[in-house]
């Protein structure tokens, strides 16, 4: 049914299926001849009948709201805890990284920063996080931090900072990928700064990076903004470090294996 043909209709004479769609139900229009011919069969009571076309259409609006977050998240692909391969680091703290699927952690603005060598599945778990925050119907945005701070600094010279920073702001969850590849000027610096200080103990911050935090003075190009950040990131969110070798040298050892 066409916008002007739903314009027209009669509810007083209209068919349920016809209804249905007029309401906007259309997942529940396309499927109520199926549930009119399982009720009859199976002599449904109105109640089961309801929760029913309900229940078809409320899952179909999930789906359409799930779908949605993943792509206002901008995952530049879409990861999963179950692809992840445990076996290939030296060290990974399984449990801590499993235990933070749960999403627990967003219910106090916690947060991880994940901390190893390139290629050691840092980006992968960052998303994953993020997918399963999706999942449970969280706000989540993923960025690179030099990404980040290009979008940032554009805003500032186009006088639109305030409504860059607020996407910085308003994701329950930002995920900040890559700090430390790239060293950041004094404004950059001051601008990482005031979305990771915005965000303190208002929403969850997940970074992956390459570099220790003794190093982060060099990333930053500033030893105090540097320690301002780690002081706010450190207060709610936990470090885990993941040692190994980059996995797509290993990868492409196992597949020559097989």
């Amino acid at each position: 049914m066409n916008r002007e043909q739903r314009n027209r209709l009669n509810p007083e004479k209209a068919d349920l299926a016809a209804l249905l769609d007029y309401l906007g139900l259309r997942q529940t229009a396309a499927g109520v001849d199926g549930f009119i011919a399982e009720a009859a069969r199976s002599n449904w009571p109105h109640l089961k009948f309801l929760e029913a076309i309900i229940g078809r259409e409320a899952g179909a609006k999930r789906e359409r709201c799930i779908a949605a977050r993943i792509a206002k998240a901008r995952f530049p692909v879409v990861k999963t805890i179950d692809g992840f391969d445990f076996s290939f680091p030296k060290s990974v703290p399984r449990e801590k990284i499993l235990a933070a699927m749960s999403l627990r952690f967003m219910e106090h603005n916690g947060g991880f920063i994940f901390l190893g060598e390139p290629g050691t599945g840092k980006t992968h778990l960052a998303i994953a996080i993020g997918f399963a925050a999706c999942l449970a119907g969280y706000s989540v945005r993923y960025t690179t931090a030099i990404e980040m701070i290009n979008d940032l600094q554009a805003a500032q010279a186009t006088h639109q900072l305030r409504e860059a920073m607020g996407n910085c702001q308003r994701p329950e969850l930002l995920i900040i990928d890559e700090v430390g590849y790239l060293p950041f000027d004094d404004k950059g610096s001051n601008l990482f700064f005031q979305v990771i200080s915005s965000r303190y103990e208002h929403g969850s911050t997940i970074l992956t990076t390459n570099q220790p935090f003794a190093k982060w003075g060099e990333t930053f190009s500033n030893n105090m903004v540097a320690s301002a950040i780690v002081d706010r990131l450190t207060h709610h969110n936990e470090l885990i470090r993941i040692i190994g070798d980059s996995y797509r040298g290993y990868e492409g050892t196992t597949k020559k294996r097989k």
